[in-house]
């Protein structure tokens, strides 16, 4: 183990390496600048500090504020060394984060002992802060396997959604990955921004409770049966609802919301403008793009120019405008998602597992 001994007295540097030479497994380093010990704090980490009060340029406590400041010395045991006895300083030396004193002059055996009792101590911190590192790591590992499972059943349900309602895999993907892009571009964070995207292929999951008569008639819904298809979104809700998941939290509220409209027009509870959650405005712009650039058994597909006109026609109507704003400043990857599709060389396998 490293101990740093700063005093600026060769003598008093002397006594204090004579006095813990006999301890097995420890390397001195002495500094008779403060600075040049403090500069030194990073590179070498020691894992005991003796400090001198009074040196010129530099006093012990501010060496001690310093040594505290350092991530790397911040839990580090410093013995302070003085002749000094007033208890002001033993007070502003404790508030500064000295975990010892030494009056001068020591008795050698006294400050051997307490070196090696801060020693032990030392080294069952480091004990322990191994083993919390190596729990930390497994945890990681756990919580990592975890997500992969579920980002696998996720999908796994999303492709059995698109199986029953006609869409395509690679529908979903898309409107999964624009939604990223655009959660990205309003300034989530990685993780956000992921849950945002694994969520959004479940924003039609209540479409699995529509009567086939009604999900899958070819023609035109009547009225009644339009109502009753707009019901899927709450039944999505239900189907979802009570996880303890934050990612299923999320794909409740992108199902329960996805068909609401920034002006209070959609559908199933009117909500209007920041009532609907983000989650659901950003995937409403992905899910209607993707849509109307698909073809579907009763339309053609739209030209992708006019598609995106369509979004910016309806900014601040159908769509939150600053989700807009996301979707136009990221145009060029979306184009370039769109146009790999039409040319074959679209990977959905590899696409849904963007993570």
């Amino acid at each position: 183990m490293r101990i740093f001994l700063i005093d600026d007295s060769r003598s008093m540097i002397a006594a204090m390496q004579q006095a813990i030479a006999s301890l097995d497994n420890v390397e001195v380093i002495a500094f008779l600048e403060p600075v040049k010990a403090l500069g030194s704090l990073a590179e070498e980490k020691p894992d005991l500090i003796l400090v001198d009060y009074s040196m010129p340029g530099m006093s012990g406590i501010d060496v001690i504020r310093q040594v505290r400041a350092t991530p790397e010395t911040a839990s580090v045991p410093v013995i302070m060394v003085t002749s000094n006895t007033e208890t002001g300083l033993k007070m502003a030396a404790m508030e500064a984060g000295a975990t010892e004193f030494l009056s001068k002059p020591f008795d050698q055996s006294e400050l051997k002992i307490r070196v090696s009792n801060l020693l032990s101590i030392r080294a069952e911190q480091r004990k322990l802060a191994l083993q919390a590192q190596e729990l930390q790591r497994k945890f990681e590992e756990a919580m990592a396997r975890v997500e992969r499972r579920e980002e696998e059943i996720i999908w796994r349900l999303s492709r059995a959604i698109g199986c029953r309602d006609g869409e395509t895999g690679q529908h979903l993907d898309r409107v999964a990955v624009i939604a990223r892009m655009i959660a990205e571009e309003l300034g989530f964070d990685e993780r956000q921004a992921r849950e945002i995207f694994l969520a959004s292929p479940l924003h039609d999951v209540g479409k699995l409770a529509v009567k086939d008569a009604i999900l899958l008639k070819p023609g035109r819904l009547t009225p009644d049966e339009f109502t009753e298809m707009k019901k899927h979104t709450e039944y999505g809700q239900e189907i979802l609802k009570n996880s303890s998941s934050d990612l299923i939290r999320t794909a409740e509220r992108i199902a329960a919301s996805h068909h609401e409209k920034w002006d209070g027009t959609g559908y199933p509870r009117g909500l209007k403008g920041t009532e609907i959650p983000i989650e659901a405005r950003i995937v409403a712009v992905a899910d209607v793009f993707d849509a109307l650039c698909s073809e579907r058994p009763y339309k053609q597909a739209w030209p992708l120019q006019k598609a995106l006109q369509e979004i910016m026609n309806n900014s601040g109507k159908h769509f939150d405008p600053s989700c807009v704003a996301a979707f136009a400043r990221r145009w060029a990857q979306i184009r370039e998602l769109f146009q790999q599709g039409e040319e074959g060389s679209y990977d959905e396998t590899k696409t849904a597992r963007i993570a």
